[in-house]
């Protein structure tokens, strides 16, 4: 089942995305996660268009990456996203990769950013009405459920997780 913010968006591990243990580098997950991203905010009115009509930007603050399996060369991605928290001027979000023909889960990562004005550099609060659709995207995804992992602290045993703000 596609996620329907990232629709049938796909990816596939490149050959320049493997390391020397013959499977996909730890870096390249965080690309191949960036690149859901793009199509997440373009859904949700944060891509190139509000760029271009705010001159505002959104910059990732922290991120938490989870390993869950390992990927080799040619294998093909699905993913998952989540709204989980918006603020003001903040955004949190949560993607979950998947072997597409295989179907387990690859890694998980959750992004934390803020809306920044690009003239100034600093946070600023997100426009109206793009707010309003992130308060309905995060109500949303609250109501399909959360994935548990969202708020895993690095080493965080499961049982101490605490339940998303």
């Amino acid at each position: 089942m596609s996620d329907p913010w990232l629709g049938d968006h796909r990816d596939h591990v490149r050959p320049e995305w493997i390391d020397y243990n013959g499977h996909m580098n730890v870096a390249y997950y965080v690309l191949a996660f960036d690149r859901a991203t793009d199509v997440l905010f373009d859904r949700l009115g944060l891509g190139m268009a509000h760029r271009k009509a705010t001159n505002q930007g959104f910059f990732v603050v922290e991120a938490h990456v989870t390993y869950g399996r390992e990927l080799l060369e040619g294998d093909s991605l699905r993913f998952e996203a989540w709204v989980v928290e918006a603020g003001e001027r903040k955004l949190r979000y949560f993607l979950t990769m998947f072997h597409a023909e295989k179907g387990y889960r690859a890694a998980t990562i959750e992004f934390l950013g803020l809306n920044v004005d690009l003239s100034t550099r600093r946070a600023t609060p997100f426009p109206p009405q793009l707010r309003r659709g992130l308060d309905g995207a995060v109500e949303r995804d609250r109501a399909r459920g959360l994935p548990s992992e969202i708020g895993r602290a690095v080493g965080q045993p499961r049982a101490a997780r605490a339940e998303p703000a």
